[in-house]
Parts: structure tokens; C-alpha cells; sequence
């Protein structure tokens, strides 16, 4: 009897502590990683071909556009993201001829707890304060020939001082005169000097989710 009373409390001890033990998924695990390397060097991509003298301008922001993440941690995740960003897609005659450049007001980053927003803005990750800026330009915009609509990006981001090489894959596509890109991959945080670790007994992952969904218009003259 006490053997079947030993075996019961440790069979319900086990179940209790399985949600501690094991986590939450991580939302990196089944999206494309980000290439990073040494600024300027996109990895694998093709001489980008020059862009015909006459461009086409196409403008986007937070207004109608979106620059999202979500990060984890061992007992939940987050999202977030930046309200205010402002970039510029030049366009020649076909897609592959374009260049996209990025820049977003850290400072405006939200995520969907209070604290944590603060937390994030703070000299622990981001720190806003002292690197108010993030930018990204495009050198390469490869497509994929077995995935039509599908293109290779490739640039430059600048995050939190440092300045690296960045390669994900994008769906772009022209809708009339507007052009919308839509990208969702995984960055290490600490491939940008983000190392920020957590409490010993809820660690930070340190991957992260980005997610783009821009819809750029025709600059106004």
C-alpha cells in the first residue's frame, strides 16, 4: 500500500512540475534563421545589377505598415513592435532593380505588456537613449527561381551600434503602382550586442521573431 501511495505522490510531484521543467515553445523554432555577417558582404547572393537612371520613388511608415517581433523567454513570449518608422523603396524596371532603405525611432517601440516596453527601451537591450536610431539598406534583391515572387534580401542593418550584414528571405510584390514586401525570419539578438540573459530561473531566449509587412505608395512630387 505504501508503495502504490509513493508512486501515486510522485506521478502527480512529476505532472505539477512538467510546465516548469519543459517551458514554453519557442516561436523562433519553425521560421527561416537570418544570415549575419560582416557588414556589407552579403552571403551567397549575386552581383546586384545596376538600376536603370530612371526611378521610380515609393514611400512607407508606421502609417499602413508594420515592423513587428516577438521575443520569448523559458515561461512565456511577447510582442511587439516600432510605431514609428519611415523608409524608401527605389524602383527600376523590374523588382530585382530595387533598393529599400529603413530607419526606426527606437523609442517608439511597444510590446504588449507596460513593464516590459520600459525594460526593453532601457540600457538592458535596446537602450534608447543612446542609440535612438536602427537602419537598414538593401544592397541585393535576388529572386529565387524556385519560388516565384520569393526574393533573397540582402543588406545592412545597423541595431544597437553595431553594424552588420543581414540575408532573409521576402515576398514582394507590385500591386498596381504600390509595392508591398512581407517577411517574417528569426535574428539573434545577440549577434547585436543584445545580451541581456534574464532572472537564473526564467532565461531570455535569444531569438527573435521579426516581422514586416510593408506596403509602400508612390512618393508625392
Amino acid at each position: 500500500m505504501r508503495t502504490h501511495f509513493v508512486t501515486l505522490i510522485t506521478l502527480v510531484t512529476a505532472t505539477a512540475l512538467a510546465p516548469l521543467t519543459t517551458g514554453c515553445k519557442n516561436p523562433a523554432d519553425d521560421k527561416t534563421k537570418a544570415i549575419v555577417t560582416a557588414p556589407s558582404t552579403p552571403t551567397a547572393a549575386p552581383a546586384p545589377t545596376p538600376a536603370p537612371a530612371a526611378t521610380r520613388k515609393l514611400t512607407f511608415s508606421g502609417d499602413g505598415s508594420e515592423v513587428g517581433f516577438t521575443g520569448s523567454k523559458v515561461t512565456g513570449s511577447h510582442i511587439g513592435g516600432f510605431k514609428q518608422f519611415a523608409g524608401v523603396i527605389e524602383l527600376g524596371d523590374k523588382l530585382d532593380n530595387g533598393k529599400v532603405t529603413l530607419e526606426i525611432d527606437v523609442a517608439s517601440l511597444f510590446t504588449d505588456a507596460e513593464k516590459l516596453t520600459g525594460h526593453l527601451l532601457s540600457p538592458d537591450f535596446f537602450d534608447a537613449a543612446k542609440f535612438p536610431k536602427a537602419t537598414f539598406t538593401s544592397l541585393v534583391l535576388a529572386p529565387q527561381a524556385e519560388n516565384p515572387g520569393m526574393f533573397t534580401v540582402s543588406g545592412d542593418l545597423d541595431l544597437h551600434g553595431v553594424k552588420k550584414g543581414l540575408q532573409f528571405p521576402a515576398t514582394i510584390t507590385a500591386d498596381g503602382a504600390n509595392v508591398s514586401v512581407r517577411a517574417e525570419f528569426v535574428l539573434n539578438r545577440k549577434d547585436f550586442g543584445i545580451v541581456y540573459p534574464g532572472k537564473p530561473d526564467d532565461l531570455i531566449r535569444d531569438e527573435i521573431v521579426i516581422r514586416l509587412a510593408i506596403v509602400a505608395k508612390p512618393a508625392a512630387n
